[in-house]
């Protein structure tokens, strides 16, 4: 009885973390190539278009799901601790309302909050990702030729130092408490609109809420986005000299070479990418039922293989669950065939 308790109490804390977590890394296997042009495109290797048919003609179809390993990663750390703080701050703070909805600047702070956390234990794979996407537009003799994101944090750890992984951390978090503030407060005050003003069903809600909630994030975060992408892909010169000493050096470089319509390369395609993770993020994450492990020690292990077409397969192997209800079956099957 006491262990029924114990495990009682550690699930339901958890449990947002786990369903951030895998929700985001299935919504990246959807989103990957449209994140890839997105990288291209802010640095400067052309329109959404030409991006896509050069990669496509010059390195191949895999070429679009480029760093891969590390977008996953990156999702198993950051949306891992965004998201599950995101629902225990909300949650919390509706406790402390006695239950009432929480007013938009509240559901800003937790978003802010959130955001910072999870961007600060993300940033290293955030930086494997940048590096894998952004390779092939260096000269052959720049390039890192890293395989995977565990080869490439290695490398970067060994050959720069262990700090070198939290660079462009700045920017990158405070592009994801902006991102943060615009997506998840947006998105759940979006749904409460859609539902309670409108009248509209589940399926409309959630496609609503998530466009709203991926302009409102890609005008908040896509400047900060931009200066990120340029810090973490950058490399000496010649002379050992890099192009920008800092965030705010290359933000004002930017700004004078480009105006400040140039933090806003890649706007179009920067809100395609978001709204569809968003829509398959949130739709995962709150519809997923992953049962608790019973008290008698059942487990869930998971087994994470990725193969080069980009295809995530996530294999169950359950033991100890007292049923299957027609929520898990429908998530194994998710998880199973997600391309």
């Amino acid at each position: 009885m006491g262990e029924e308790k114990k495990l009682g109490g550690v699930w339901p804390t958890i449990k947002p973390f786990v369903n951030g977590g895998a929700s985001g890394m299935l919504a990246t296997c959807v989103i990957q190539p449209v994140d890839m042009v997105k990288v291209r495109i802010q640095l400067g290797q052309g329109s959404a278009v030409s991006v896509t048919k050069n990669m496509i003609r010059e390195e191949g179809f895999g070429a679009l799901y480029k760093g891969l390993s590390a977008g996953l990663l990156r999702q198993a750390t950051y949306t891992t601790a965004r998201l599950g703080t995101f629902r225990i701050l909300t949650n919390k703070a509706i406790a402390a309302n006695d239950g009432k909805p929480l007013p938009l600047y509240q559901k800003a702070l937790c978003g802010l909050t959130a955001g910072a956390i999870g961007a600060s234990v993300g940033s290293p794979a955030d930086l494997a990702l940048i590096r894998m996407q952004a390779d092939a537009t260096l000269p052959l003799a720049q390039r890192r030729n890293y395989t995977n994101a565990f080869q490439a944090l290695y490398r970067i750890s060994a050959d720069e130092g262990v700090l070198a992984l939290w660079k462009g951390a700045g920017p990158t978090v405070v592009r994801a408490m902006a991102l943060n503030m615009g997506m998840l407060a947006s998105y759940d005050q979006s749904v409460e609109f859609c539902k309670d003003s409108l009248g509209f069903g589940e399926l409309s809600t959630v496609v609503g809420a998530s466009a709203v909630s991926g302009f409102f994030a890609a005008a908040c975060s896509l400047p900060f986005d931009y200066v990120k992408t340029q810090i973490q892909k950058m490399q000496p010169d010649a002379n050992g000299k890099l192009p920008y000493t800092g965030s705010l050096d290359c933000a004002m470089k930017t700004l004078k070479s480009g105006g400040p319509f140039k933090f806003y390369t890649g706007f179009p395609v920067y809100c395609i990418r978001i709204a569809p993770h968003v829509m398959v993020n949130f739709t995962l994450c709150y519809d997923m039922d992953i049962p608790e492990p019973n008290s008698e020690g059942g487990k869930v292990d998971w087994v994470v293989g990725f193969s080069r077409a980009g295809k995530l397969l996530i294999f169950f192997m359950e033991r100890g669950f007292q049923q299957l209800d027609q929520k898990l079956i429908l998530f194994h099957m998710r998880l199973l065939f997600m391309v």
